[in-house]
């Protein structure tokens, strides 16, 4: 028989005991969610300013999606791709007609997205652009996030998720991201390159926004050079930024989409993979696939969160809070000097915390935070994440920055 939890020590004591110590959780033990709030064990409030890394745009237990969830739960669970399901296919319809590509790989974690495009980049690049088999190069950007496998982890230059995880996957050559300089002479002198992969907007990194016109600039270098223009929208997708997609601020059309998290409304693991013809049809019978990937829960789930993104004008909500939120804490970044930077796009922001990324200030802030009902999570030691559900309205983002600015006057 499972064992009540009492308290939030019994439950921490649980998982140091009995679970691999891969994460550093803020101590904090959430048992309920709705909307843009979480309750603790003991029944305390807070304001969710995280969303489970931007997987939770929608709301905590948004009833459209878990009442499709709920419904799809009692009828078919999964078939595996060994037989066709009602539901797959009205999916990928979907999906492909709202997002403007002509088919859809899915998956159901951001990794096996991610791993997903870059095993598609390469069979088309051998395949259709006629590069020698196992000499394709994928550009990269320094301090990008894709995930922790093994092949993402090589070229990655966060020596926390790289350090004794080697032989790392060769393949990848690395520049500098927001440097269109840096792209043109690695296509220009790189032999054998596939893809650019990158993210529109470095979440992991501390909310690094690009110059503008970096991305269709870099898409433009990518067509010259007939290479595929890769977009990770994990974390970024579906209306975080302030656009249904990150690269729509530019009118960027990739060549490869790759989507996660929010794509579920954070209600079961959903991933997927967008491309055209030209580029998905190299992927034939047996050489990619997943047990879960496309299950009927997980196709029923996706369209009802991304209906809720439509229905509830996400994206323009994201836009409008988004610039209220910089414009606030600028404004308070001014008359702080605790505060060095604002930035951000949408409902995806971050201030940079005057002091060392060796210091401990930000977690404290965060903890502070934590205690006056507001949670939020440093990366990268002196950058703290703002990413609140993007069903939020203009009275509670208010209220938070009020308890952002008061946390931070009390340092």
């Amino acid at each position: 028989m499972v064992e009540i939890i009492a308290s939030s020590q019994e439950a921490i004591d649980l998982e140091n005991k009995y679970g691999a110590h891969n994460y550093h959780p803020l101590p904090v033990v959430l048992s309920k969610g709705e909307g843009v709030y979480v309750w603790d064990v003991e029944g305390k409030k807070y304001y969710d300013f995280l969303s489970a890394y931007s997987a939770v745009n929608q709301g905590h237990c948004h009833p459209k999606i878990v009442g499709a969830m709920m419904n799809q739960a009692k009828t078919l669970t999964l078939t595996s791709r060994a037989f066709y399901n009602d539901v797959l296919g009205k999916y990928e319809k979907y999906m492909s007609e709202y997002f403007g590509f002509d088919k859809i790989l899915p998956m159901n974690t951001g990794a096996e997205a991610v791993e997903t495009a870059i095993k598609l980049c390469r069979k088309w690049a051998y395949e259709v652009k006629g590069i020698p088999e196992n000499e394709a190069q994928i550009i990269v950007c320094e301090n990008n996030f894709h995930g922790r496998t093994t092949t993402i982890i090589s070229f990655s230059n966060d020596e926390v998720a790289r350090k004794n995880f080697g032989p790392y996957t060769a393949g990848f050559e690395k520049i500098e991201y927001n440097n269109l300089v840096a792209l043109q002479h690695a296509l220009e002198n790189t032999e054998n390159v596939a893809g650019f992969l990158v993210e529109p907007i470095q979440g992991e990194a501390g909310v690094y926004v690009p110059s503008e016109g970096y991305l269709a600039q870099a898409k433009e270098l990518c067509a010259k050079h007939n290479v595929l223009f890769i977009a990770d929208e994990v974390q970024t997708g579906i209306a975080r930024t302030g656009q249904l997609l990150a690269v729509n601020h530019e009118n960027v059309n990739p060549d490869i989409l790759i989507l996660g998290k929010a794509l579920s409304g954070g209600a079961y693991p959903v991933s997927a993979v967008l491309a055209n013809d030209s580029v998905m049809n190299v992927i034939k019978p047996g050489q990619h696939g997943s047990t879960f990937g496309g299950n009927p829960i997980a196709a029923a789930v996706a369209i009802a969160a991304l209906e809720v993104v439509n229905e509830e004008a996400l994206a323009e909500n994201a836009e409008y809070l988004g610039q209220l939120f910089r414009k606030e804490l600028s404004s308070f970044a001014e008359t702080n000097d605790l505060v060095k930077m604002v930035r951000g796009k949408g409902l995806l922001n971050a201030i940079l915390i005057n002091d060392t990324e060796d210091s401990s200030t930000a977690w404290d802030i965060c903890m502070k935070l934590r205690d006056n009902g507001l949670l939020a999570k440093p990366t990268h030691g002196n950058i703290i994440r703002f990413a609140p559900p993007l069903v939020m309205n203009e009275e509670q983002l208010l209220d938070c920055v009020s308890i952002i600015k008061k946390t931070i006057e009390e340092f």
